[in-house]
C-alpha cells in the first residue's frame, strides 16, 4: 500500500543525499554548539582566567581607590585607553580565540565542511513576516518551544538543587570579609554554571539525535520520487535503450570494416575471437583491429567466414591478448614470437611471403 498511497519509506540515494547537503539541508543541533562554548568558556575560565581576574581587581582598585590621579587632557585620556585595552587584550584574546575554535570543531563535527556562499546572501524571503509565522505557529516551531522550557526548567532545577546543598555556608557569610565573599561567590558560580552547563549539554546531545532522526526521514523517499531520480540521473529508459542500440550497430559497424582486412582471426575455446592484422608500411607490430566475447565473437567468426579471413584457435594467446590488449592497440613485445608463428602459418597457407621483420 506504502508504494501507491505516496508515503516516504525507502532510503534515500546518495544522490539525494548529496543534492539536500549541497542545499544546506543538514542534521545540526544549535543547542549543542550553545552547550559545548559554555562549557569549554567556563573551563577556560577556571583554568587561565585567574590573570584576567587579578587584572580587574588591580584596575578597578587603581580607579576607584585612593586619591584622584587621572588628568582629564585628551592625551592622558588616550595614553590610559590604550594601556586599558592593551592589558584586556592580552587576557581576553586567548580567551575568545579558544571559543571560536571551540564553535568551529563543534560545527564541523556536526556536518563536516560545508561550503554555502549563497546562504550569506540577502534573502527578502527570510524576513517574510507571514513566513515567520507559520514557522512560529507550526509543528517545528511548538516543538523548539517546548524544548525552549524543558531547558529553563533545568536550568532552573539545577541551580537551585546546588544552591540548596550550599545553603548553610550562604547563611555563615554575614560574619566573612568581603574578600572572602567574593571568593565564595565566584566558586559558587563557576561551579553551578558548569553543572547547568553539563545538564544542557546532556539536553543537547538528545536534540542533536533527535534532528539527524527527524533529518533521515525527511529525506525519505517514496517510489514515485525514486523513479523520477533515476530518471533524471540516467536518463530515461527508452532512451538508454536506443543510445544502447545506437552504439551497438556502431560497434558493429566498425567490425564489419574491421575484420574484413584482418590477416587472421583468433579464436578461443567458448566464445572469444580476436582480429589481428599486420602491414609492415605502415605499423610497427601486429595490432587488434577487433575483439569480442560471446554475441560479439560469433559476429566475428561469421565475418572472417565470409570474408575468406583465416581463423586460428589458440586458446591462451587468444584469452591473454582479449584480455589484455584495448582494439587498436599492437601486440605487446613479449607475445610477438607467437603472433609470428600464427601470421607465418596462415602467410604459407595462403601461398604468401613470411614478413620480415614480425618476430
Amino acid at each position: 500500500m506504502a508504494e501507491y498511497s505516496g508515503e516516504k519509506h525507502l532510503e534515500p540515494t546518495p544522490h539525494r543525499r548529496q543534492q539536500a547537503r549541497g542545499q544546506g539541508h543538514v542534521a545540526r543541533s544549535h543547542d549543542l554548539v550553545s552547550a559545548v562554548l559554555l562549557l569549554l568558556g567556563l573551563l577556560v575560565l577556571m583554568v587561565a582566567g585567574g590573570g584576567l581576574i587579578e587584572f580587574l581587581g588591580r584596575y578597578m582598585t587603581r580607579q576607584l581607590g585612593g586619591e584622584a590621579w587621572l588628568s582629564t587632557d585628551v592625551a592622558s585620556v588616550h595614553f590610559h585607553f590604550q594601556e586599558t585595552l592593551r592589558e584586556l587584550s592580552r587576557h581576553l584574546l586567548p580567551i575568545f580565540g579558544l571559543l571560536l575554535l571551540g564553535a568551529v570543531v563543534a560545527n564541523l563535527a556536526q556536518v563536516g565542511f560545508l561550503f554555502l556562499p549563497e546562504k550569506v546572501m540577502p534573502d527578502v524571503a527570510r524576513i517574510n513576516p507571514l513566513a515567520g509565522l507559520r514557522r512560529l505557529f507550526s509543528l517545528s516551531g511548538t516543538a523548539r518551544l517546548g524544548f525552549g522550557l524543558l531547558k529553563i526548567l533545568v536550568i532552573g532545577g539545577v541551580a537551585w538543587i546546588d544552591l540548596y546543598a550550599r545553603r548553610d555556608s550562604i547563611l555563615g557569610l554575614g560574619g566573612a570579609s568581603p574578600v572572602q565573599i567574593g571568593s565564595f561567590l565566584l566558586g559558587v558560580l563557576l561551579w553551578t554554571s558548569l553543572k547547568i552547563g553539563l545538564a544542557l549539554l546532556v539536553l543537547a546531545v538528545l536534540d542533536y539525535a533527535l534532528q539527524r532522526w527527524k533529518h533521515e526521514q525527511d529525506l525519505k523517499m517514496t517510489t514515485q520520487e525514486l523513479r523520477e531520480e533515476m530518471r533524471n540521473v540516467e536518463g530515461d529508459p527508452q532512451l538508454r535503450a536506443r543510445r544502447r542500440r545506437v552504439g551497438q550497430q556502431l560497434a558493429e559497424g566498425r567490425v564489419g570494416q574491421a575484420v574484413p582486412k584482418a590477416d587472421v582471426v583468433l579464436t578461443g575455446p567458448g566464445s572469444l575471437a580476436v582480429a589481428i592484422r599486420y602491414d609492415p608500411a605502415t605499423m610497427a607490430a601486429p595490432t587488434v583491429v577487433a575483439k569480442g566475447a560471446g554475441t560479439a565473437a560469433g559476429r566475428i567468426r561469421q565475418l572472417a567466414l565470409i570474408n575468406g579471413t583465416a581463423q586460428v584457435e589458440n586458446g591462451p594467446l587468444a584469452w591473454a591478448v582479449h584480455r589484455e590488449v584495448d582494439v587498436g592497440r599492437p601486440i605487446p613485445p613479449g607475445w610477438y614470437a607467437s603472433v609470428a608463428e600464427l601470421l607465418a602459418a596462415v602467410y604459407q597457407s595462403q601461398g604468401q611471403d613470411i614478413l620480415d621483420g614480425v618476430a
